[in-house]
């Protein structure tokens, strides 16, 4: 299945689009995205599931949590606003010199804190809900 340009998938194509990317990629990076993916529906069960970019999965709650992109010798979780996150497990490992975003490389045959990953998650859609709650205050 090939995703629309750069548009975002309705939430049931994204999940259908995120489980062919998971099983194409048929190694330890989709075994890896799998894993992410579970673990961050299980932090936030309102998670929506998006396609965007031509061909990146991510997950929003009231804006964007993060991002799973897959790369030769990577699997990135882009947070889009991981810089305002706290992060005491020390889970961000790239992109740390940003303002705004704050990334986690996973390598082959590693892994991270799970328990830490889904505190981020939840973390990550509580700052969104707030600042659209403020957002439409001032408004």
């Amino acid at each position: 299945m090939c995703p629309k340009s750069s548009s975002t998938e309705d939430s049931g194509d994204a999940s259908h689009l995120i489980d062919a990317r998971i099983g194409a990629l048929n190694d330890w990076r989709g075994e890896t995205l799998a894993r992410v993916r579970a673990l961050i529906k299980q932090a936030d069960p309102d998670v929506v599931e998006e396609w965007k970019w031509r061909g990146v999965p991510v997950w929003s709650h009231a804006g964007i949590i993060c991002t799973g992109e897959t790369y030769t010798k990577v699997v990135k979780l882009t947070f889009a606003k991981g810089a305002s996150l706290d992060d005491p497990a020390g889970l961000f490992n790239s992109s740390l010199d940003g303002n705004v975003r704050r990334a986690i490389d996973i390598h082959e045959g590693g892994w991270i804190d799970e328990e830490a990953l889904k505190a981020l998650v939840r973390a990550a859609g509580a700052l969104n809900a707030s600042t659209r709650a403020a957002k439409k205050k001032g408004a």
